[in-house]
């Protein structure tokens, strides 16, 4: 049985795996939820070197960058190379009421995991209330007149 070679088809094959590899660059997946007193967030950079990453503080906004290098196999025919290279950064803007001289990050199994302080001011508390004596009234100084 002849199979029939459509161009159009294989272009557009091609232009999807293209446009999906540089979509897939420019993003990095995470998770954020608040553990207590924490803020912890997780971005997932697979296959970034980890002396590439790198996470600042500017004002309020948190950047995220990361390096993926890409293989430099020579003389090889690529069949597929769909994994994502280069330098990608996602940016956040973040509220006030955290620690942001405070964060603490780590890298492992490709990912990146941040833990966010909730700043102390920022944090809920108790306000006791005094039980005693009835509050004795103030008076007014008496006027010359």
């Amino acid at each position: 049985m002849a199979t029939r070679f459509d161009p159009f088809q294989e272009m557009d094959r091609v232009l999807a795996q293209v446009l999906a590899s540089d979509r897939a660059s420019a993003t990095m997946p995470m998770d954020l939820y608040r553990d207590g007193d924490h803020y912890v967030l997780h971005v997932d950079l697979p296959g970034a070197d980890p002396g590439t990453i790198d996470v600042s503080v500017d004002d309020r906004t948190l950047t995220i960058r990361a390096q993926r290098s890409p293989r430099t196999e020579h003389d090889v025919q690529w069949l597929a190379k769909e994994r994502p290279v280069g330098t990608y950064a996602r940016q956040l803007t973040v509220g006030r009421g955290l620690a942001l001289d405070r964060i603490s990050a780590t890298y492992n199994d490709g990912v990146l995991t941040l833990t966010v302080p909730v700043a102390e001011e920022a944090r809920p508390r108790r306000v006791e209330i005094q039980h005693g004596a009835p509050a004795t009234p103030i008076e007014a100084p008496a006027t010359a007149g």
